[in-house]
């Protein structure tokens, strides 16, 4: 069976992890008729509940079914049911186990069948209750014997989901059969709800309160990545390779091995480390591998991630994730995200042998479309004054793109001042989520010759301070340093007023593709 995610999602149950394995491993020879098994998805419809829970929903030609996982032993006395953990703890259940599956299933399919109302005449609809560290010997009216599983019937799951699904069958008495199409439309509508993740700007703490639905091609990205051992994903710049390489890692650790997060910018590295605390992650320098593999008390990493790789391929560079990676390069695992078209030379000239060679090791090729930071707007500007795609759809229309051409940096200035009191006076745009990026050092910039009163609410960013980005003020920073990075606001200053070449059109690539919202471009002539 296909699972999503392909490991347990973020559960310490032993038993859903067990329940988890079995399902993985049955009906592996249905090909185009392999169901597919979604853990732990959240419903926010459910009828007695605030928020829901349905610990597997599986979705196929054989139907749509909730499974909920009891684990440890199981009693009921009267309608008082409990459970005893593994430490031995006893827990009272506020409604039994297929009333709460039952439930559960209801809450789902309002949902689905307000988008889906096909769902009713197509697909056998069913619930049942798993009790995978017991014997369950209780008779009660609110189920038969076909609609659980114990621990006899885990030693052979395979069989009685076969039973189950026949069960369901039977009690459908219009014999439904479900449509491949729409049984694509209702699996695309599950996953996007289901499959979450942490955009780069929220802190993990605050998952409850803020969280960015993947996009399908990142979803399909990757199941790509993950089915192979060696990947080269390219995209343009907010097609989320850095918001994927976490995600990534998330994954990658969840079995408990040691993974290398690798990027050659420290401020990048500093803003990770500090927002990302997976156990089993070690985010490191391309240049210090071997003092990070010290550090994690390690040989070799069990697979490495490579953030903004256009940056690294470089025979040396590829040296050392040879050096830290098991097996390899060659033989080892590894996903390097990359922007070989728009954002290479930063850091120094690539090597086309490198990349070739990264190529030839049965390597796979994902390509990310769907850029899910820009606005519209914004995409459309950077395709018309460089002819760099970022990619399609974007995240709204979004407020148009201000551009100015000042004849000396004093007038720069003035507009850099009149543009920071109009987003923050007017817009409502807290300070921290404006950053002035330049192509000069501030000594050198524009922003020198602001106000004393417009410069104290500037700071200027270091790899340090981006431990706690954004900060409270605005912010300054040298665009190449920023790379990898962005803001809901951003006022680019110091290019000059004449078409972009060469670095200098990376350059302003990276500028322009860090505004998530507000764009704001000012040339000297």
């Amino acid at each position: 069976m296909r699972m999503i995610p392909s490991s347990p999602h973020r559960t310490k149950s032993r038993a859903e992890r067990r329940i988890f394995d079995r399902l993985r491993e049955a009906f592996e020879d249905q090909g185009e008729l392999l169901p597919v098994a979604f853990h732990s998805l959240n419903t926010t419809r459910h009828p007695t509940k605030r928020f829901g829970e349905i610990d597997f929903l599986i979705c196929g030609p054989q139907g749509i079914f909730v499974l909920e996982i009891k684990g440890g032993g199981v009693s009921c006395h009267g309608d008082r049911w409990k459970t005893v953990d593994e430490a031995g703890t006893t827990h009272d259940l506020r409604e039994s186990p297929f009333r709460q599956a039952h439930s559960a299933l209801q809450g789902l399919l309002s949902r689905v069948r307000a988008a889906i109302p096909e769902v009713d005449q197509q697909f056998a609809i069913g619930y049942g209750v798993v009790f995978p560290d017991c014997r369950f010997e209780i008779v009660g009216s609110e189920w038969e014997r076909p609609m659980f599983a114990d621990e006899r019937d885990v030693r052979d799951f395979e069989g009685w989901l076969s039973r189950f699904f026949r069960h369901w069958h039977k009690r459908d008495l219009n014999h439904r059969v479900a449509d491949p199409t729409v049984l694509k439309r209702i699996s695309r509508f599950i996953r996007p709800e289901f499959e979450v993740a942490v955009p780069l700007h929220v802190v993990v703490r605050d998952i409850e309160d803020s969280v960015a639905a993947l996009t399908e091609d990142q979803m399909f990205a990757l199941d790509i990545i993950e089915a192979n051992p060696r990947v080269l994903c390219h995209g343009g710049a907010g097609t989320g390779k850095t918001f994927l390489a976490m995600e990534l890692a998330r994954r990658w650790t969840d079995s408990g091995g040691k993974v290398a997060l690798v990027c050659r910018s420290p401020w990048l590295k500093r803003y990770l480390e500090a927002r990302f605390q997976i156990p089993g992650l070690v985010v490191a320098l391309a240049d210090r591998l071997d003092t990070a593999l010290v550090r994690a008390n390690s040989e070799r990493f069990d697979a490495v991630i490579v953030d903004e790789g256009q940056d690294m391929f470089d025979m040396m560079t590829l040296d050392r994730l040879d050096a830290a990676v098991a097996g390899g390069l060659a033989g080892g695992r590894w996903c390097i995200f990359h922007d070989i078209n728009n954002q290479s030379g930063l850091f120094g000239a690539i090597d086309a042998d490198a990349f070739s060679y990264l190529v030839t090791l049965g390597t796979a090729m994902v390509l990310l479309r769907t850029n899910c930071r820009n606005t519209r707007v914004i995409l459309d500007k950077v395709k018309s004054d460089l002819g760099a795609d970022m990619g399609v759809r974007g995240t709204g229309e979004g407020p148009a793109v201000r551009e100015y051409a000042a004849a000396s940096v004093q007038e720069a200035a003035l507009i850099v001042e009149r543009d920071l009191a109009e987003f923050i006076e007017v817009g409502g745009l807290a300070a921290g989520n404006i950053t002035i990026l330049s192509a000069l050092p501030f000594e050198k910039s524009c922003i020198a010759h602001l106000s004393l009163k417009a410069k104290a609410g500037i700071t200027v960013l270091d790899e340090f301070s981006l431990r706690s980005f954004p900060p409270r003020f605005v912010s300054f920073a040298e665009i190449a340093a920023f790379k990898g990075l962005e803001n809901e606001a951003i006022i680019l200053v110091d290019l000059p007023n004449q078409p972009a070449q060469g670095i200098d059109a990376c350059i302003r690539y990276v500028g322009m593709s860090r505004a998530k919202a507000v764009l704001s471009i000012i040339t000297l002539a």
